[in-house]
């Protein structure tokens, strides 16, 4: 008992419950539990989440930052809608910051960053063939970390990081569609074979081709009201 009461007031402290909470809403947002358009209830959320509305209201605010969420006058809180312009704006940021962190990882990166690299692309592969979508969200995320310290450019990737809701969002979307986790594994392993061949201009050119591809199914999708089946489903 006496070894179990200092982490249960670690876990209450404000702090970690705001955190806690901000992951699940987010995460909850990501898989379509709350989706494009919904109205986001702080009563209903505290009682699903066990916090209080302070809490509630502060996370709301912070996925509001992020991009996810929208605070409509008279409505008050919904999950934020995608567009196809806001969408095409993010994947050009994403190529240029992408392709020249895959250009410096091929000019200056060792070993260990290329097999951990290699060691992501085959996590995602895994995730992909069990389905589970938010593994590849994050097996996504740490292969992207790797490759833009591995070119020193954690500026740019701090850049990224002010994105990454919205590109998760983007992602949620992409990676579920037909044959896309057989093609990502083949672009991206594209990414690490110029890295470790120490090609810069072609790493670079198979980040930016990686992203032009992914950015195509995106327009597709939004085009096809791919949001407004969500919210009918």
């Amino acid at each position: 008992m006496s070894d179990a009461l200092p982490s249960l007031k670690v876990e209450r402290r404000t702090t970690t419950l705001r955190e806690l909470a901000l992951k699940k809403i987010r995460t909850a947002i990501l898989d379509a539990h709350f989706v494009p358009g919904e109205r986001l209830v702080e009563r209903s959320l505290c009682e699903e989440l066990g916090v209080s509305r302070t809490v509630v209201r502060e996370v709301l605010r912070h996925l509001e930052a992020e991009g996810l969420v929208d605070s409509i006058p008279n409505q008050g809180p919904i999950v934020a809608m995608l567009d196809s312009d806001t969408a095409a704006q993010i994947y050009e940021v994403r190529a240029l910051l992408e392709g020249d962190a895959a250009m410096e990882c091929a000019r200056h990166a060792d070993e260990g960053v290329t097999s951990r690299l290699a060691q992501c692309i085959a996590n995602i592969g895994r995730a992909f063939e069990s389905h589970d979508y938010a593994a590849v969200r994050e097996f996504t995320t740490t292969f992207y970390e790797e490759m833009f310290h591995g070119g020193d450019r954690t500026v740019a990737w701090e850049i990224v990081q002010t994105l990454n809701a919205r590109i998760n969002r983007l992602r949620a979307m992409t990676i579920a569609s037909d044959d896309r986790g057989r093609q990502a594994v083949e672009e991206m392993n594209r990414i690490v074979d110029a890295i470790h061949a120490r090609d810069p201009q072609r790493a670079r050119d198979a980040a930016m081709a990686h992203v032009a591809r992914v950015a195509a199914i995106a327009e597709q999708l939004l085009r096809q009201g791919h949001e407004q089946l969500l919210c009918e489903g």
